[in-house]
């Protein structure tokens, strides 16, 4: 079997192996595919291997040969699932690679806020502790978590692992989701998406981008929140009108925002978050440690080797 893989340097860019797929054939990597290369570079390949690379009805109808579509991520929209349906291609995803890693992301956002450890270390070194006639001195407030409440929308694997975390820290978790369950009433109160907004100090962002999740964070649900509230967002940029966060940063309706996402990545310069003194922005490394990478690696390699056995698993378009 022809492997290709359009862009795999944010998977694995250097540090892992391939040697998973080589196992199950020729295989030809590519650190990055221009969208005009997609066909040349796919060719005669039977199985295609995409992080974000657009797989598009028009790429697919131009690569007859093409078995499976096996997606380096958890979303998958960057497929023609539809097309690839009609055409009898199954599309695989990894459904729970970086729960952990998401998780503990959300907490070294939330810490941040709350203590400014970067801004602190680097004043320490500029020589502003050596000068201070005091024996400790701090640039920023300082805010503790015990005791104060974490509002997570959306309750699956990654958002209870949160909840998890939360309470360890002595937080009380708050919680919607529209399946409820036994192991997330364990961790958190199931309540409405008002209430949550009432009475949340911390929102955390892990919910799928849906048509009715897109854009629900925005003026007039903010304006439900505590003034002061926290906003940590690891989950999908779209879920926010930026446009509306920026104003309520700036006004102090939200007191900090935490972003591993944003709407256009990588981020656009006139992004409005950028611009904001109270927002802390990330280059979408919520799932990039070197460990979740690797089980993200194994479960890709077991889905194609699922497909060759005729016994596919994790298929998104069935």
């Amino acid at each position: 079997m022809k492997i290709v893989i359009l862009d795999g340097y944010t998977e694995n860019p250097g540090d892992l192996s391939w040697e998973e797929f080589e196992a199950l054939g020729e295989v030809t990597v590519y650190d990055r595919t221009p969208k005009e290369m997609i066909v040349e570079r796919i060719g005669d390949a039977q199985a295609v291997i995409t992080n974000k690379t657009p797989m598009t009805r028009q790429t697919l109808d131009n690569c007859p040969s093409i078995r499976y579509i096996g997606v380096l991520a958890t979303g998958y929209n960057v497929v023609d699932t539809g097309a690839a349906k009609e055409k009898g291609i199954p599309v695989t995803n990894i459904p729970t690679y970086g729960t952990t890693a998401v998780a503990q992301m959300v907490f070294a956002l939330l810490l941040e806020v709350c203590h400014h450890v970067g801004a602190h270390s680097q004043a320490v070194k500029d020589g502003a502790w050596s000068r201070n006639p005091d024996w400790c001195f701090w640039n920023y407030p300082l805010i503790e978590l015990a005791g104060k409440t974490m509002g997570i929308i959306g309750f699956g694997r990654i958002g209870q692992a949160a909840g998890k975390i939360a309470k360890a820290f002595g937080m009380e978790v708050l919680s919607y989701d529209q399946y409820p369950n036994d192991a997330g009433r364990q961790i958190g109160e199931y309540v409405s998406l008002d209430e949550l907004y009432a009475r949340s100090d911390v929102i955390s962002l892990h919910c799928p981008l849906f048509p009715e999740t897109t854009g629900m964070i925005n003026k007039e649900s903010i304006a439900k929140m505590k003034k002061g509230v926290i906003i940590i967002n690891t989950s999908r940029g779209p879920l926010i009108v930026e446009e509306d966060l920026a104003e309520a940063l700036h006004q102090g309706k939200v007191y900090a925002a935490a972003c591993d996402v944003v709407s256009t990545e990588p981020i656009r310069p006139e992004n409005p978050l950028l611009g904001c003194y109270n927002s802390i922005l990330t280059p979408h490394i919520a799932w990039a440690p070197k460990e979740s990478r690797s089980r993200l690696m194994d479960i890709a390699a077991q889905n194609l080797k699922a497909f060759i056995d005729g016994a596919p698993v994790n298929v998104v378009n069935l």
